[in-house]
């Protein structure tokens, strides 16, 4: 597990890697950017996001169906809003670690790819840029400067200095050890990594 400090920080623009659409620069870093697909058990999933988003509701595979067949990742994300009283009663708690395997899962399907981004971020902080979740992301509090818990953001650092490491190279993602981790109702296997899905 990569360790994450959830109170506030400030950011500066010019010592960080701030991405925040997907079409502008580092903006593969991500989960909204598409052509990193991921496939489970025979499950086309176009987005890590998608991914994340059906992880909310394990007892619900007609929602995940819906959220995971949608053909952008930002209708994935709306198809699953009106079921959020339905998420799975732990989520609060384990959305962090959720969050870290679908990163983890981006990775291991597209090794090649994924890797030269965070790579290129160097040592500098990751930082997402948004307009109103300071959770995952951090909120601009001036042209200089961001503040947020930039959760996200720290799950990207960690997963970079892995790579780095050459620890996450070769192997698996294993599925997380809590409860009703499923999709379409079957548990969701050990994942193995590739340089890119298409191989």
């Amino acid at each position: 597990m990569i360790d994450i400090d959830l109170s506030p920080k400030t950011y500066k623009r010019s010592e960080s890697i701030v991405f925040h659409k997907t079409k502008e620069a580092f903006g593969d870093l991500s989960n909204m950017v598409a052509g990193y697909p991921i496939k489970i058990d025979g499950t086309h999933i176009l987005t890590s996001e998608a991914l994340y988003q059906a992880c909310r509701f394990p007892h619900l595979p007609e929602v995940q169906k819906e959220i995971i067949g949608a053909a952008s990742p930002m209708t994935a994300k709306m198809k699953g809003k009106p079921h959020r009283k339905d998420s799975r009663p732990d989520w609060d708690e384990q959305r962090v670690a959720i969050m870290e395997w679908c990163l983890r899962v981006k990775l291991a399907m597209n090794r090649t790819e994924f890797s030269r981004f965070l790579l290129a971020t160097k040592e500098k902080a990751i930082v997402e840029q948004s307009a109103k979740d300071p959770f995952w992301g951090a909120l601009v509090v001036d042209d200089e400067t961001l503040k947020g818990q930039n959760v996200l953001g720290q799950l990207l650092v960690g997963l970079r200095e892995e790579v780095k490491a050459g620890t996450v190279e070769h192997g698996f993602v294993e599925p997380l050890a809590i409860p009703e981790f499923l999709l379409y109702g079957q548990p969701i296997p050990r994942l193995g990594f590739r340089s890119s899905l298409a191989q």
